[in-house]
């Protein structure tokens, strides 16, 4: 789901004391684009909008569903879990900021027409974590793919008390919980500059129970959204 540096960068420490704000306006701004432009991609993606499978109705009026859907996976999936990392860095006492990635955002345009999303947003930036200390870095990474999993356990337990309510609100849900997962079992790949690198310089039994979570809760909340239909895998 994303690529990119969709992670965090070292800043060297300097003399000057660190700022102490918990959220600038930059850091607002930058939040702001990569919300908005996230959400349009998975609007595309979840209307069937690609103009690379030749879809003509790309500029028909859009539902308000597909809207407010993709917004809370946007949400939840993404900056949420960019938060997780930079509240995480700030309890260790550094600073931390989200910064958005120009050119991943228009990659992510440019894939979500084709009907998938290749999305490399930005980066959580850490200011004064050494890099030699590889708990720091390895439970800020973790962060993030633990708060995608305390979504999609929320989102699984609302699409079962749900569920007599229709295949809308329980199926949206569930498809809630698969992005988080998806999110999360990605991020936790141990391979370049994603979470579970961090997580696997940690320590690799830390990175190993983090992604066989991950990834038994992506294969549950897929077999519920596309092979039953349904969160109760029995019915």
């Amino acid at each position: 789901m994303t690529s990119g540096p969709y992670t965090y960068s070292v800043w060297s420490p300097t003399s000057s004391p660190l700022p102490s704000h918990a959220t600038s306006r930059t850091e607002v701004i930058h939040i702001a684009i990569s919300f908005l432009v996230l959400t349009f991609d998975l609007v595309i993606i979840l209307s069937g909008r690609g103009v690379l499978f030749g879809n003509v109705a790309l500029f028909a009026p859009i539902s308000l569903y597909f809207v407010v859907l993709a917004a809370a996976a946007a949400l939840t999936g993404f900056i949420a879990h960019e938060m997780a990392h930079k509240l995480v860095a700030r309890r260790l006492g550094y600073w931390a900021e989200f910064r958005m990635w120009p050119f991943g955002l228009f990659l992510s345009l440019l894939t979500s027409l084709s009907g998938f999303l290749f999305a490399a947003p930005g980066a959580t930036i850490v200011n004064g974590m050494p890099v030699s200390d590889r708990k720091g870095w390895g439970e800020t990474a973790v962060a993030g793919p633990v708060s995608n999993l305390l979504f999609a356990v929320v989102f699984y337990s609302a699409s079962l008390l749900t569920f007599r309510l229709g295949p809308l609100v329980y199926g949206s849900l569930l498809f809630l919980a698969w992005i988080n997962t998806l999110f999360a079992t990605f991020n936790l790949l141990p391979v370049g500059p994603l979470d579970g690198a961090k997580v696997s310089r940690w320590g690799w039994g830390h990175w190993a129970v983090s992604f066989v979570v991950a990834a038994s809760a992506l294969g549950l909340c897929y077999v519920a959204l596309y092979s039953y239909g349904s969160p109760f895998l029995a019915w």
